[in-house]
């Protein structure tokens, strides 16, 4: 079974995945005119794949390596 996430942890990561997301449709028009044909992801600043990179986020407490 899956354990559950604190709330905070939750929060970080729905703020980092909201910067991966596409620019909105009327900003290619605005940007490169009606004419051309671009993907809205070429106008976003931080590009991440589940697969390539990682959103590298690190824990507010690390567990204590050793014992006693």
């Amino acid at each position: 079974m899956a354990k559950v996430k604190p709330t905070s942890k939750k929060i970080r990561l729905t703020k980092l995945g909201r910067r991966t997301k596409w620019a909105p449709f009327w900003l290619v028009f605005k940007v490169y005119g009606k004419g051309k044909k671009v993907h809205p992801s070429r106008l976003t600043r931080v590009k991440r794949s589940w697969r390539r990179t990682k959103l590298k986020m690190t824990p507010r407490r690390l567990r204590k390596r050793y014992l006693g």
